[in-house]
């Protein structure tokens, strides 16, 4: 988790992991989107990559790199309890549990009337 949390804290690779979010994408094809040497960008994705945010694969001559988000599991586990939910999941939660409540009565009015058949 530290080391995520680590590698996310640097405003160029997490615009790294945006970039890949939809789309695999060689070093060179990152490097053209920042004002960076090519050298700096290589560093960046070996902390990415070291991180577990991000994969690489050879592909013929290239290095692909891909977004592996998995790795924000752990990290987003530890945040999700300083995060408020809002008023949307709050209600979004009582009408979950109406439902539920609204399910069971029936079907406990359901086995009442059953009952009440088999004994008539």
């Amino acid at each position: 988790m530290d080391e995520v949390a680590g590698a996310i804290a640097d405003p160029v690779r997490r615009e790294i992991l945006v970039m890949l979010r939809d789309r695999r994408l060689s070093a060179g094809e990152i490097a053209e989107r920042f004002d960076i040497s090519r050298p700096a960008v290589s560093r960046h994705l070996r902390v990415l990559r070291n991180s577990g945010l991000v994969r690489d694969e050879l592909v013929g001559r290239r290095r692909l790199y891909a977004l592996d988000a998995g790795a924000f599991a752990e990290l987003a586990e530890w945040l999700a309890p300083f995060v408020q939910p809002s008023g949307w999941e709050r209600r979004l939660d009582a009408l979950e549990t109406e439902i539920y409540r609204t399910r069971r009565e029936h079907r406990a009015r359901g086995a009442a009337g059953q009952a009440k058949e088999n004994t008539a």
